[in-house]
């Protein structure tokens, strides 16, 4: 059974893993059209899929011969494609940040629960080759996580710093991302946060957000997994030598009976009483053609997903009351 779908934006990494994807899934779907804010990129992904390049997400959520809508880029229309496609009962692969507040978090979820479709929030950290080893390793050698430190660094967009421009904030959509991460792989729920943001001047835009996210029993802070999880943009962009100097770990977990250092999508190094352990994933499945082969499987399945939808909801809680917390100066409980 081939999926009939439409393609609602493509995206920053529509080459590098929505199209491999989509080709190496021909036999699952068959992509009937595509819109983009970009007339003629739109042409040149649908001539590459036989497809037709449609005016606007309406136009395509509303055709009889689409099952389902792949969103793989927000441009300025946020929300409301996936609006649109619950009208027209149409499944959603939602590969697009959802920078929401909770309470739209919960309005997208029932909106959803009352289209009864199917929806997957795409969350690559889960899905990629690093990811799935480590959740082997904690399950067989490594044990319980005890603590996780989540790093992200990047360059501002503009050029500055040293001479004081201010730089752009951290974008929600990845520390949302990096919530989630940590989320998964302590695998219970977040209690308390601790949030601290920090901005290059009085009225100048944050370059740098930390949390500290613990996922200890409620009542009993720091007892349970703790991650401490920090997003920032402030390196000028044409200081390209020092982003990669001494590049940390994207995700360094201390468990009970080891030590694990994940880069993704494929690197994991860890260490346990015997020494130290090199992985190389190269060779297993892209994280593409795993997302889609999921979403495929929520699409024909007889049992929808919703907790793509709440783990969503909980990430962008945790991150709103990260900011909270810096607001008050104080620990928000969850």
């Amino acid at each position: 059974m081939r999926i009939r779908v439409g393609l609602i934006g493509l995206g920053d990494v529509w080459q590098k893993r929505h199209a491999p994807a989509l080709r190496a899934l021909a036999d699952r779907f068959e992509v009937r059209a595509i819109c983009d804010p970009v007339r003629h990129r739109a042409e040149q992904a649908a001539a590459e899929f036989d497809a037709e390049a449609v005016d606007g997400y309406h136009v395509l959520v509303q055709r009889e011969d689409i099952d389902a809508v792949l969103v793989l880029s927000p441009h300025w229309f946020r929300t409301l494609p996936i609006l649109a496609a619950c009208e027209s009962r149409k499944a959603i692969y939602c590969a697009v940040g959802l920078d929401l507040d909770a309470d739209e978090a919960q309005s997208i979820k029932r909106r959803v629960e009352e289209a009864g479709i199917a929806f997957m929030a795409e969350f690559p950290k889960r899905q990629a080759p690093a990811t799935i080893r480590l959740k082997e390793l904690i399950a067989t050698r490594l044990g319980i996580p005890r603590l996780l430190f989540c790093h992200r660094r990047s360059v501002s967009d503009s050029p500055g710093g040293a001479t004081g421009t201010v730089v752009p904030p951290p974008t929600f959509r990845h520390v949302i991302g990096q919530v989630d991460w940590c989320h998964y792989v302590a695998d219970t729920e977040p209690t308390y946060v601790m949030g601290l943001l920090h901005r290059t001047g009085e009225d100048a835009a944050e370059d740098y957000r930390m949390l500290s996210v613990d996922f200890s029993p409620r009542g009993k802070p720091g007892t349970g997994p703790v991650a401490q999880i920090s997003s920032g943009r402030y390196i000028p962009a044409q200081w390209q030598e020092a982003i990669s100097y001494h590049p940390l770990a994207e995700l360094q977990v201390s468990c009970v009976h080891g030590v694990a250092f994940v880069d993704l999508p494929s690197t994991l190094v860890w260490f346990d009483e015997v020494g130290r352990h090199q992985e190389s994933l190269d060779s297993e499945r892209p994280v593409g053609e795993r997302l889609l082969t999921q979403f495929y499987r929520s699409v024909t399945s007889l049992v929808r997903r919703t907790r793509d939808l709440e783990d969503a909801s909980l990430a962008i809680r945790v991150v709103q009351a990260g900011r909270q917390s810096h607001e008050e100066g104080r620990r928000v409980e969850l």
